[in-house]
């Protein structure tokens, strides 16, 4: 079938956002994913909630917006430090459901480190809705190569 070709079925991306180069393994199968990188290297990544990142009330999947936040808050590492990343601990608070249709933001600020470990906080959200906030701690990895300029 072509349906998911046409373009009435292409999702309207806000301003700024561009689609993220993650299609396959996990990246595929949750997305897809966006992210608007800001000169000041500030960021945030998003996602539209489609009905395969629902539950059974309809909702987006807690799972889901789990893995979306550990994502979202990880990419601070990514950003400021220039160095991959693996998670070693997220405690979150879901706040308000997330609908199919819902346009869902999140980011993430590095709150401490001591060495090689940080601690992130971070916030997911629609429009002015907070869907959830977290808090991560991860271990930073070995150096990322240089991103590339769209």
């Amino acid at each position: 079938m072509t349906d998911d070709l046409l373009e009435e079925n292409v999702p309207e991306v806000p301003a700024g956002y561009v689609r993220m180069n993650w299609f396959q393994g996990f990246g595929r199968q949750i997305g897809p994913l966006y992210e608007r990188v800001n000169a000041d290297r500030t960021y945030t990544r998003a996602f539209l909630v489609s009905e395969a990142h629902t539950n059974g009330m309809k909702n987006c999947h807690g799972g889901m917006l789990m893995a979306f936040a550990d994502m979202a808050l990880g990419h601070a590492i990514s950003l400021q430090e220039n160095r991959y990343w693996v998670t070693m601990r997220m405690v979150t608070d879901f706040v308000e459901a997330a609908h199919v249709g819902d346009w869902v933001e999140g980011t993430g600020t590095i709150t401490g480190r001591e060495d090689d470990i940080f601690t992130v906080t971070g916030r997911i959200w629609c429009a002015e809705r907070t869907i959830m906030s977290a808090t991560g701690i991860f271990k930073a990895l070995g150096t990322r190569p240089p991103r590339r300029k769209a």
